[in-house]
């Protein structure tokens, strides 16, 4: 039974950030992570070419084997970046990204052009937010 006003099952829904059906909700739970827009970031500058784990975790500052496994896990799950083993002992990891991560990556570009613009802007605003936070705290006694 479905309530009116409710898509068809199957059916894309768009635009309601509400829903956890919404592709945009699915996609930023997916990727709403500095270790994946940095793995991402890390692998486009290499391609089309390969990196092993270990490079990767070097180009990443901050980041800890099991995080970076983690991440490279779901990336690789979610058809944005191919995994390689080579059977050597111990075995070799190489990663790249897909075609769809390529994409993905051009639209981060597009988020981190915007951050390098705004964020000092948005830094002066927490500044003031603060500043006021705390002459109000002296005001009410807080």
């Amino acid at each position: 039974m479905t309530t009116p006003g409710a898509p068809a099952a199957g059916r894309r829904v768009r635009g309601d950030l509400f829903d956890p059906r919404c592709p945009t909700r699915q996609l930023l739970d997916r990727i709403g992570t500095k270790w994946t827009s940095m793995a991402v970031k890390t692998l486009a500058d290499a391609a089309p070419d390969e990196v092993r784990f270990a490079e990767l975790r070097r180009r990443m500052p901050g980041v800890s084997q099991k995080m970076l496994s983690v991440t490279l896990r779901s990336l690789t799950r979610d058809g944005l970046v191919s995994r390689r083993v080579e059977p050597t002992v111990p075995p070799r990891v190489f990663y790249r990204l897909t075609g769809l991560g390529l994409s993905l990556e051009t639209a981060l570009a597009g988020l981190r052009t915007w951050a390098e613009e705004h964020m000092t802007e948005i830094n002066r605003a927490n500044e003031a937010n603060d500043q006021n936070e705390a002459n109000d705290q002296g005001v009410d006694g807080g």
